[in-house]
């Protein structure tokens, strides 16, 4: 099997590199910024003038909102969280600020709704050229093309949809380096271990003979917990204007040139 390195020194041998995509493959903190302020937005318009002071709070800490929207915490809900999970955390502060829960519920429903149905048109902006969609991290290519080269087995592991994963990959002609992908959709999903068991059946491979490279702390437990070897589970650490709190000893990556893969 092929040797993955970092920096020159020797990680073990894998057959497979599993990759969180928001965060680690994708720049995606502008994006998501937009999105998540575009929900504190919505929620504040369909609630009373005197609530939104202090729902706007709420919303903008659940959220992982810094320096008024400017950026995002790596460690936030809008950053690792699913959208389910993300819609019950707005439904708590929409409690928290004076709503019952099942208005709370029903109007996080329509807020995501309308959220949606804003980044969809942006998106659709973008696509003919009228805006910027995430990007990918640098070097991302290059170093796809050194694994594939080694012949590693690239795959996707996310809390984003199906529809999500897919359009990240045919937008950024990444479809040809990717053998497969598990989404938010899959069950069971991040950050529970079997997922990756999932994910490797699905690749015909053993949880032990892969690497997984992520963005947030869950990323890293997780691939431990389903047995991937401790310094196989990489944190990546450069697709956020803050670098996400990562766990120590597990290697970070800061840049995709210092990932090489080689007899």
């Amino acid at each position: 099997m092929p040797q993955l390195l970092l920096r020159g020194t020797g990680l073990g041998e894998v057959r497979a590199v599993l990759f969180d995509k928001d965060g680690t493959l994708s720049v995606s903190e502008p994006q998501l910024i937009t999105l998540a302020t575009a929900r504190v937005l919505f929620c504040l318009e369909r609630v009373a003038a005197p609530l939104r002071p202090s729902l706007q709070d709420l919303l903008e800490r659940a959220y992982g909102l810094r320096q008024g929207g400017d950026s995002l915490c790596p460690a936030g809900t809008t950053a690792v969280a699913s959208r389910d999970h993300n819609l019950i955390s707005t439904a708590t502060a929409l409690v928290q600020a004076g709503l019952g829960w099942p208005e709370a519920l029903a109007l996080s429903e329509e807020v995501f709704a309308e959220a949606d149905r804003a980044d969809a048109r942006r998106a659709a902006s973008a696509a003919s050229g009228g805006g910027a969609t995430s990007a990918t991290t640098e070097a991302l290519v290059p170093m796809l093309e050194r694994l594939q080269a080694a012949g590693v087995i690239c795959a996707v592991i996310s809390n984003d949809d199906i529809a999500g994963i897919e359009h990240f990959l045919a937008s950024h002609g990444l479809g040809r380096f990717f053998a497969g992908f598990w989404s938010a959709e899959h069950r069971p999903r991040k950050p529970d271990p079997a997922a990756v068991h999932g994910l490797c059946a699905q690749l015909g491979l053993e949880a032990r003979h892969c690497a997984l490279i992520g963005d947030a702390n869950s990323d890293l437990r997780m691939a431990v917990a389903a047995g991937i070897p401790h310094q196989l589970a990489l944190g990546y650490t450069a697709a956020w204007s803050s670098p996400p709190p990562l766990a120590e000893p597990h290697p970070l990556i800061h840049h995709w040139s210092e990932l090489q893969a080689g007899a």
